[in-house]
């Protein structure tokens, strides 16, 4: 009998052991993505993400007003130079996403171009106007010449972001 309570005993102790070495391992990998990441606006992690090329396939498929949630991957091609409140991420050499954030709700670092980013929101296909297109311009810091040359609305394709994974700089 004692021989069976000291067995019990040892049982009990492996399977409480191995349970805390996942929690830590888990707790590591949270912490290795933090030690990486500056996060915005909603927790995400980088779990599920798609690329860019991935969402442009889905984006390809799309019509004007329809919308999908989506969590993806790009690295930033340009972000607004006045408050950080947009930003484009590229999706192949020559097409593009806007992205936005969820009511206005947080803002991308001025000096965030070129860094890398896991994103996740609502992807849909809107018309932006001439008038809008001309704004993004300036807020770029285009020329007057180069705003000038904005005369025809875009269909494009736009991300709302509600939560932002930006990889540190090193």
């Amino acid at each position: 009998m004692k021989y069976l309570i000291q067995f019990f005993l040892v049982i009990l102790f492996v399977f409480t052991a191995c349970k805390d070495g996942k929690k830590s391992a888990n707790k590591i990998a949270e912490q290795k993505q933090e030690v990486n990441y500056d996060s915005f606006g909603t927790k995400i992690d980088l779990d599920n993400a798609i690329s860019s090329e991935q969402l442009l396939a889905k984006f390809k498929t799309m019509k004007t007003g329809d919308t999908i949630n989506v969590k993806f991957g790009s690295t930033i091609k340009e972000v607004c130079s006045k408050k950080g409140c947009w930003m484009k991420l590229p999706l192949d050499k020559e097409a593009e996403t806007m992205v936005r954030f969820k009511d206005y709700g947080f803002f991308m670092p001025l000096d965030a171009k070129g860094r890398e980013v896991v994103l996740n929101g609502k992807a849909f296909v809107q018309e932006t106007s001439v008038k809008e297109l001309q704004h993004y311009a300036e807020d770029a810091g285009k020329s007057k010449e180069e705003i000038a040359k904005i005369t025809q609305p875009k269909k494009e394709f736009t991300f709302e972001a509600d939560g932002v994974l930006i990889k540190k700089s090193i």
